[in-house]
């Protein structure tokens, strides 16, 4: 029996006939991305590096690409399980450390050794470069990188001044990576590791005394309202970290060969530099707001800085004996790394 449709049910129907014969069309087109990172969506590298990065690889692929960004850890987990969520299919993206899966980059470590970092772009690019040339068919092997960058020095945060290498004796401070817990417990401090999200309540409960970090985090973490002493390097810095941005090697190969172009477009190297630019050039807020609160910021001279450098010294040949049993030639690549941050720096 047939009947006549009211004009609100023909166009209903008309739009849903229309939705079905778009679907395929639209499936085979439109793409969905998940990134999943540590920090809140306010802070700075979510803020300025990453939302920016999301705006342009949308943009170019003309909205055929969408990136969800998921900051705080939101899809679960602890910033320690981004690698995993990553290599498993969890998630498409992930901006993480590599330090806080100790072993398993064990080549990025090699920007993280005391005392090689001034400048986070130079160093930025080095990283890239280096990752290019030693890491894609080694540590990265299991995913694919589209970021590799440092940050700016890398400054002691702690309740008491530390002025020289015997200030550290006592202290229980927080070191992001593993080659900066060995620098603390070298220098007589106890070493605590853990993601810098749980720094502020360790300082708040006493469970440490300070923490090794960038100036430009220290801010949104109110740092410098927990412990009032800041040293800080006039030269190269006594360590950095390495962060990278890396996509699920099967989800990118998976995307059509203009989508894969328009991620790679940018990204990379000049993406690279550029984030470490950024957060070097936000450690002078970042400091000045330790300074309006009226805290001490200690800077070593330049000239001062041999002396750190070289009773950091053991620590770089332990690194680079422990590498070399695990079949990487660890001077060869440390020497491959100052080169190219000098090389980048001119």
């Amino acid at each position: 029996m047939s009947r006549n449709f009211t004009r609100r049910e023909s166009m209903a129907l008309a739009a849903g006939a229309a939705a079905l014969a778009a679907t395929p069309a639209m499936a085979a087109f439109e793409v969905t991305l998940r990134l999943h990172q540590f920090l809140p969506e306010t802070s700075f590298v979510p803020a300025h590096i990453l939302n920016p990065w999301i705006a342009a690889v949308e943009a170019t692929s003309n909205g055929r690409i969408k990136v969800e960004h998921y900051p705080s850890m939101q899809l679960g987990g602890k910033p320690t399980d981004l690698v995993d969520q990553l290599t498993d299919g969890v998630v498409d993206i992930i901006w993480t450390l590599p330090g806080y899966t100790p072993g398993r980059f064990p080549r990025t470590e090699v920007m993280e050794l005391p005392f090689m970092v001034a400048d986070a772009g130079a160093a930025s690019a080095a990283l890239w470069d280096l990752a290019q040339s030693d890491m894609i068919d080694t540590d990265f092997a299991d995913l694919h990188l589209l970021g590799a960058w440092v940050h700016g020095p890398g400054v002691i945060h702690a309740n008491k001044p530390v002025r020289e290498i015997a200030d550290f004796k006592g202290l229980k401070l927080r070191g992001p990576s593993r080659v900066t817990t060995k620098l603390l417990e070298h220098f007589g401090a106890t070493a605590v590791g853990m993601p810098v999200p749980a720094v502020p309540e360790a300082l708040s409960r006493g469970t440490i005394d300070g923490a090794l970090l960038p100036w430009e985090v220290s801010a949104s973490l109110k740092i410098g309202e927990l412990v009032h002493h800041h040293t800080e390097f006039a030269g190269p810095s006594i360590y950095t970290a390495s962060f990278i941005l890396a996509m699920n090697k099967d989800r990118f190969a998976s995307l059509p060969p203009d989508l894969r172009q328009v991620i790679e477009s940018v990204s990379g190297a000049a993406f690279s530099r550029a984030a470490g630019i950024a957060q070097q050039a936000e450690d002078i807020p970042s400091r000045q707001k330790a300074v309006d609160l009226g805290n001490e910021i200690i800077t070593i001279p330049a000239d001062e800085t041999p002396v750190w450098e070289a009773a950091s010294q053991p620590v770089i040949d332990a690194w680079v004996a422990e590498v070399e049993e695990r079949g990487i030639d660890g001077a060869a690549l440390l020497d491959n790394a100052r080169a190219l941050v000098a090389a980048h720096s001119g």
